[in-house]
């Protein structure tokens, strides 16, 4: 007779719905089947929100994946994890999100720049998507309920909750985020597992009293090329100017491809940013003087011709170029043409920090790769233990990638526990 078996998911956040979903739903089909005896499958969240990323991501339109289908080209994406995810892309992947999703109501959208969003553009649709997803399947959800430690004996687990009270599971999944404080982690390491540091991951850059930025929050700039003085990184992407620095996908790419370095510095650093990444400083000296021949008697401030530098960014740059407001281009040396040609490919901001951690959705580090089985996102050193989403040490860029990553990794996991697939 096929084993009755008892699933504990660890987390409620995307990663550990989504395998509490696929768990309940493979031990479903196997008993409507007549190949399983069923099971249960019970979800512990620590705190009382369940989803809470999920709510608040992409500005509460929430980013649930993005637009790319192929998984050589989509592991490009995450800065740790690719070698790791290629396998695990070429059994869930976008097309596979997008399916599932519109099987239970649920049509996404793919903006221009890829990023996928519900057609609602409103997060809730995800979240009662997936809490009744878990509901139809019989998830057991207990909220404000933590796991404070894991003992594996010899034919199961046994977990004992905040609350006091110990449960036994035949197999367990940790998915409890990428936090350092996270559980997960330290019953990770209770068990055997090394633990990657856990550093930021996708966080703005704190930029003080810079006259170019002043006042000028909420405006961007369509596309720049972005670097860190002294070391390899340079991404490019748009740049938004906030109150306190900058931010926009072309910075927080930046973060995420150094994370770990940026964390050494401190967080403190240049950065060297190009508003016209098609041009060096040199190529952008013959198109300046070619506009100011064209344009002899207009003001400089008054027109640019730097394609996607907005009207009051330009103002900023001429006037730290060190040519006045009101100076018509006639009166623009080769010099100060120069210096704007600096200014506009290789302006420099002394970065002093980064965004605080209630604005820092990703986290870099976690539980070490080649310790985990990527096929069932099984430990290799703690049989029936599983991990997905950010507790492991996998992160993307900007644009619905993380989510991407729990989805697969939650799914994965999930389908592994409940014995679906031959797993």
């Amino acid at each position: 007779m096929a084993e009755h078996k008892r699933i504990v998911i660890v987390g409620g956040g995307a990663a550990g719905f989504f395998a509490a979903i696929a768990a309940a739903e493979a031990l479903q089909a196997g008993m409507v089947a007549g190949t399983g005896a069923g099971g249960t499958v019970t979800l512990y969240e620590a705190t009382a929100h369940l989803l809470a990323k999920v709510r608040i991501s992409g500005g509460g339109r929430c980013n649930v994946t993005h637009a790319c289908f192929e998984p050589r080209e989509l592991v490009q994406k995450y800065p740790r994890g690719g070698r790791e995810l290629i396998g695990a892309f070429s059994r869930w992947q976008p097309r596979d999100t997008l399916a599932w999703f519109a099987a239970r109501g649920v049509t996404l959208k793919a903006e221009s720049d890829g990023r996928m969003f519900p057609v609602t553009d409103d997060s809730a649709t995800i979240v009662e998507c997936l809490q009744r997803a878990a509901a139809a399947a019989g998830v057991r959800v207990v909220t404000s309920t933590g796991v404070r430690t894991l003992t594996r004996r010899e034919q199961d687990f046994a977990l004992e909750l905040t609350s006091g009270e110990t449960v036994c599971a035949d197999r367990v999944l940790i998915a409890t985020g990428g936090n350092k404080s996270s559980a997960g982690l330290l019953i990770a390491q209770a068990v055997g597992h090394a633990v990657e540091p856990a550093v930021p991951s996708l966080f703005t850059f704190n930029i003080a009293r810079d006259a170019r930025l002043e006042g000028l929050a909420g405006v961007a700039v369509e596309r720049v090329e972005t670097s860190v003085r002294g070391t390899k990184l340079k991404e490019q992407g748009p740049l938004l100017v906030t109150h306190w620095g900058v931010s926009g996908p072309g910075i927080l790419k930046l973060s995420a491809w150094g994370a770990r370095e940026l964390a050494t510095m401190d967080y403190k650093f240049t950065l060297i940013v190009n508003y016209s990444p098609g041009h060096t400083r040199e190529t952008l000296v013959k198109e300046l003087a070619a506009a100011r021949e064209k344009n002899l008697k207009k003001q400089v401030t008054t027109w640019s011709p730097i394609a996607g530098v907005p009207q009051r960014f330009w103002e900023r740059l001429v006037v730290a170029a060190g040519i006045g407001a009101t100076t018509p281009w006639t009166n623009v040396g080769n010099a100060a043409l120069a210096n704007l040609a600096a200014q506009v490919c290789s302006a420099e901001f002394a970065v002093s920090g980064k965004s605080t951690n209630k604005d820092e959705f990703v986290t870099c580090g976690g539980v070490r790769l080649r310790e985990v089985d990527f096929r069932t996102m099984e430990s290799r050193l703690c049989p029936g233990l599983h991990f997905a989403g950010e507790v492991l040490d996998v992160d993307g860029v900007t644009g619905g990638f993380n989510f991407q990553a729990a989805w697969t990794t939650g799914w994965l996991a999930g389908r592994a526990m409940a014995g679906a697939d031959g797993a």
